[in-house]
């Protein structure tokens, strides 16, 4: 038999609502849970990959921003944090110098109110820039490591004068002595052809000149390579434009950059002026005082 119950046994508790197992919630915590768990910062100089850097880490899951000014960084992530954002990266524009001093006060807020804060610098070596530059849609830098400035200056007063909405072809002569230039996308070599120089009458000259433009005329082969190079030229060319580049930097290299290459900018410039915009350089006669 089952013993009675006695009025004074105390009865078993009932059961707790599940509900109030469950910790509370405090608005606090709300906050701090809506709050982005990791910022990553990417920054670094124009042309080292900041870009393709955000492509790889959207594809990662962070909601990404590019080019955002240091100012805005610590509003723009309390703004996300209200929307449930909880992994962002971010590319940060310091190249004001006003802005430096703001990023790291904005840096240690951040970090004092719980945000994982990563930050990435991206660099590459000036000989990798003007290659990318070179490959890509943009307009790329001038190579200016022998310029004097006046020659820089006609430089900048010539690319802004070129027409923007096409390709601008640029013929450039150069002393393979003292190096190819950076911004060249074709190369060609004349120092197989004959030379001027030797002629004592024609040294102290330039391929700008009548006497020796018309010493070079006279050589046979002298104009088959002309020919050819502006074959070569005319046939690629529309390539490079189908491939939206701004410009085309055709570089023609001799022993001193004084009469064989000048010679062969001057022509080629004459020869493709009036279908394309079209520049010359001539970087050893540029650099002269």
């Amino acid at each position: 038999m089952t013993a009675p119950t006695s009025a004074n046994t105390p009865a078993s508790p009932a059961a707790e609502p599940a509900a109030a197992l469950m910790p509370e919630t405090r608005p606090a915590e709300l906050a701090q849970d809506a709050e982005p768990r990791e910022v990553v910062l990417v920054t670094g100089i124009s042309g080292s990959g900041k870009s393709v850097a955000l492509h790889a880490l959207e594809d990662a899951g962070y909601f990404c921003v590019d080019n955002l000014p240091p100012e805005l960084l610590r509003d723009f992530i309390h703004v996300e944090r209200a929307h449930g954002v909880r992994k962002m990266a971010i590319a940060v524009d310091v190249r004001t110098a006003g802005s430096l001093p703001y990023l790291l006060p904005v840096l240690d807020q951040l970090r004092a109110e719980g945000v994982l804060v990563r930050s990435v610098f991206l660099n590459a070596t000036t000989t990798a820039l003007v290659k990318r530059f070179s490959e890509t849609r943009r307009p790329h830098p001038l190579d200016t490591s022998q310029l004097r400035p006046a020659q820089l200056r006609l430089w900048i007063r010539d690319l802004v004068g070129a027409t923007s909405s096409q390709l601008t072809l640029v013929f450039e002569s150069f002393a393979f002595k003292h190096g190819v230039p950076l911004d060249a996308d074709l190369v060609f070599d004349v120092r197989v052809l004959p030379n001027p120089f030797y002629i004592r009458e024609l040294r102290p000259l330039t391929g700008r000149d009548a006497p020796v433009a018309d010493y070079l005329q006279s050589q046979p082969e002298v104009g088959e390579m002309l020919d050819q190079i502006d074959a070569f030229v005319r046939r690629w060319l529309p390539a490079f434009e189908d491939d939206q580049r701004s410009y085309l930097t055709v570089a023609i290299g001799c022993t001193g950059g004084q009469h064989r290459s000048a010679y062969f900018v001057e022509q080629l410039a004459r020869r493709f002026e009036g279908r394309w915009s079209t520049l010359k350089r001539h970087r050893e006669l540029d650099a002269r005082p």
